[in-house]
């Protein structure tokens, strides 16, 4: 146990007694503990394996690498259709963490597997993405527009092509393009 990652336990609430059942699991099974960007991560030769988080909902073991895991049970679970790696075990009761610990273990010796071949995902590239009309359409009227995207990063680049093309309504795209151009042509990303 790292005690540097002790206070994320300590302040667990509603989870606490789910996260420091899984920490045991998950440090049974050989990993390093670390704190990285305020949660639990663990590692296996300096490779992120997976992490404890606490939601509202539940606690859960995201494995960064979950989309190689065979999922034998059918327990993971991909957050968003845009995640393509990490993949969550989620749990609501000590109980149910408690019944899994064998498939845990399994799961976490998989992830650990996975990072000893060293495996690694095939993401989908930017070019990909598909470019929402309203965007593409401010794209062809304004070339500087279209030169300042391009020199983003490409991981900023998803990043814009995927908030532009979340809402359902055609006016809602508009608008989100129209508020984040000049962003864009200061070279920023969505974050910045």
């Amino acid at each position: 146990m790292n005690p540097n990652v002790d206070f994320y336990f300590n302040k667990a609430g509603k989870w606490q007694e789910a996260s420091e059942r899984l920490r045991t699991i998950v440090l049974d099974c050989g990993l390093t503990e670390e704190l990285k960007w305020g949660v639990p991560c663990y590692t296996f030769q300096k490779n992120n394996v997976l992490i404890i988080h606490g939601f509202k909902e539940y606690c859960a073991l995201n494995f960064f690498k979950g989309a190689l895991l065979q999922d034998t049970e059918g327990i993971l679970i991909q957050q968003t259709e845009n995640v393509q790696a990490g993949r969550q075990i989620r749990f609501t009761s000590v109980k149910e963490i408690v019944e899994r610990v064998p498939t845990l273990n399994a799961y976490i010796f998989e992830a650990i597997e996975v990072e000893r071949a060293g495996l690694d995902i095939t993401y989908k590239k930017t070019a990909e993405y598909s470019v929402p009309e309203e965007f593409q359409t401010k794209l062809d009227e304004n070339p500087a527009l279209k030169t300042a995207f391009e020199n983003l990063t490409p991981g900023r680049q998803r990043a814009y092509l995927l908030h532009f093309a979340a809402p359902k309504q055609a006016k809602t795209r508009e608008a989100r393009v129209e508020k984040l151009m000049p962003q864009i042509l200061m070279g920023k990303g969505l974050m910045d």
